[in-house]
C-alpha cells in the first residue's frame, strides 16, 4: 500500500449545503450568506455553497438561485483562490449553476440501490447516466466536477454495502471526469478498521488516494477517528461541517457531520496544517449553534 506523505490536509466545508439542508426551521438567505462570508474569513478555501434541487424535496435549499445572485458570492466565484462547488442533480440544475458563474459543481450517486431509489428516485445505473450527462457538459465548458458516493458502509434499506459496489461507482465517477470523489459514510456506521479495509481495497484495485476525499457522519462518535484512519491511508481531503451541522434528511436518526472545528483542531494540534484560523472557526461554530438555539 502506498501512502501519500504530507503535513497538510485540505478541508472541504459542507456546512452551507449538507449542514443546513435537513434543518426544519427556515434559515434566511441573509443568514446563509453571513455563514459563507464568515467561513471564508476563517481561511476556508473550499466551501460547498448550496444545492440546486427541488424545493419540495429539500425546502431549505429553495433559495439557491437567490444565494448565487448575491454580490459577495459573485465576487467569491470570480476568485481563483477559493473553490465553491454547487451540488446539482441533473442538467437543469447544471444550467442554473452555469448561468450564475459557478466554476465547480458536484454530482452524487449512491453505492446502493435502496438509497438511490429513496434519495434520487432512480436506480444506481440511471443516476450514473444522469451524472455522466452533467459531467460531459461541465467538462466542455471547463467547469470542474467533484463526485460523491453515498452509503459506502451501509444502506438504511439494503444493509451492508459491498466494497466492490463502492469501487464500481468511484471508477465510474473518475472515468467520466470527476477530479475527486468524496466517500460518504451516510449512516455514520463506519469505524477506523472499516475505513482502512475499504481504502486498502480501493488502492489494491488501482484507485489513487489523491483522488479520494472522506465524508464521515458522526452517528456513533467515530467521525474524527475515521478521518484520521483515512489520512493514515493517504487521503488528504476531508469534508466537514461547521458546528457539526448536517446529516442526511433521507436517513432517520442519522446524526450530523464531523464538526470542522473539531477536525481542524485535531490536525493542527498534531502538526498537520489546514490553513484555517482555529480561533475564528470556533467563533463561527459558536455563532451557528447560538443562531439555531434562538431559532
Amino acid at each position: 500500500m502506498t501512502v501519500t506523505t504530507s503535513s497538510f490536509v485540505r478541508i472541504v466545508e459542507v456546512g452551507p449545503r449538507d449542514g443546513l439542508q435537513n434543518i426544519s426551521q427556515w434559515i434566511s438567505t441573509d443568514t446563509k450568506l453571513d455563514l459563507i462570508y464568515r467561513l471564508e474569513c476563517c481561511g476556508l478555501r473550499a466551501i460547498e455553497l448550496t444545492s440546486i434541487v427541488s424545493h419540495r424535496a429539500v425546502p431549505q435549499m429553495a433559495d439557491a438561485t437567490k444565494l448565487l445572485q448575491d454580490v459577495h458570492v459573485q465576487k467569491m466565484l470570480a476568485k481563483s483562490s477559493v473553490r465553491l462547488p454547487v451540488l446539482v442533480p441533473n442538467l437543469r440544475g447544471f444550467e442554473i449553476a452555469r448561468a450564475h458563474g459557478v466554476k465547480e459543481i458536484a454530482v452524487f450517486i449512491s453505492a446502493t440501490e435502496g438509497f438511490s431509489q429513496a434519495n434520487l428516485n432512480c436506480s444506481c445505473d440511471e443516476a450514473v447516466g444522469r451524472a455522466r450527462e452533467v459531467v460531459a457538459q461541465a467538462r466542455q465548458l471547463g467547469i470542474a466536477v467533484r463526485g460523491y458516493v453515498s452509503c459506502i458502509f451501509e444502506d438504511p434499506y439494503d444493509g451492508p454495502t459491498e466494497p466492490s459496489s463502492v469501487l464500481g461507482r468511484v471508477r465510474e465517477l473518475l472515468d467520466m471526469g470527476c477530479y475527486e470523489v468524496s466517500l460518504g459514510d451516510t449512516l455514520g456506521t463506519g469505524n477506523p478498521t472499516a475505513v482502512r479495509v475499504l481504502l486498502r481495497y480501493l488502492q489494491y484495485h488501482g484507485i489513487s488516494m489523491t483522488s479520494i476525499a472522506g465524508h464521515f457522519h458522526d452517528t456513533y462518535n467515530q467521525a474524527l477517528a475515521n478521518a484520521w484512519a483515512a489520512y493514515e491511508c493517504g487521503v488528504r481531503t476531508l469534508d466537514s461541517s461547521v458546528g457539526g451541522l448536517g446529516g442526511c434528511p433521507f436517513v432517520p436518526h442519522a446524526r450530523g457531520n464531523l464538526a470542522t472545528e473539531t477536525l481542524v483542531a485535531s490536525f493542527e494540534n498534531a502538526g498537520i496544517a489546514t490553513g484555517i484560523n482555529k480561533e475564528a472557526l470556533e467563533g463561527t461554530a459558536a455563532w451557528v449553534r447560538d443562531l439555531l438555539r434562538k431559532g
